[in-house]
């Protein structure tokens, strides 16, 4: 599983012209879904991005997490970080969970991060929607993130 986190300060997403979620201050998580993820990696994941020390303190030191600075999370559903262009220009998605798949393991990771931040904090995409995501990045502060290889 994959994600790419965004420290933002304010970001929305809109479907067909219609904003249907926005956040202030906080961070876009665009996620990724591989064939072979399961649940326990979509709450690790979670957990990874709710702890993240990409806020400043007081003494402007990036040392807070989203947790610890009461900052929002706006989730939004990505198959295309699992995109190869190893074999020429055109990317191959076989390694994306299907989308059936993608969206128990993807609605996993929103509901762990609800759980962590509060319902109130985190908004969503619209899962398998084509969705224009307005964001301004705030630094710009841009973290890649991968459950492959993750401890225990």
């Amino acid at each position: 599983m994959r994600a790419l986190v965004q420290r933002v300060s304010r970001c929305s997403v809109a479907v067909e012209g219609q904003v249907l979620s926005a956040t202030g201050s906080g961070m876009l998580v665009l996620v990724g879904v591989k064939d072979t993820d399961e649940e326990t990696d979509a709450h690790y994941l979670a957990e990874k991005c709710a702890h993240l020390r990409i806020f400043d303190d007081a003494q402007g030191t990036m040392n807070l997490s989203a947790l610890d600075a009461s900052k929002h999370m706006m989730v939004v559903s990505q198959f295309t970080l699992y995109g190869d262009t190893r074999r020429g220009n055109r990317p191959s998605y076989t390694e994306a969970a299907a989308p059936e798949k993608a969206q128990v393991i993807y609605e996993a990771f929103v509901a762990r991060a609800r759980e962590l931040l509060g319902p109130e904090r985190v908004r969503t995409g619209v899962f398998r929607a084509m969705m224009q995501v307005e964001l301004v990045n705030d630094g710009p502060m841009t973290i890649w993130l991968d459950t492959a290889g993750r401890p225990g």
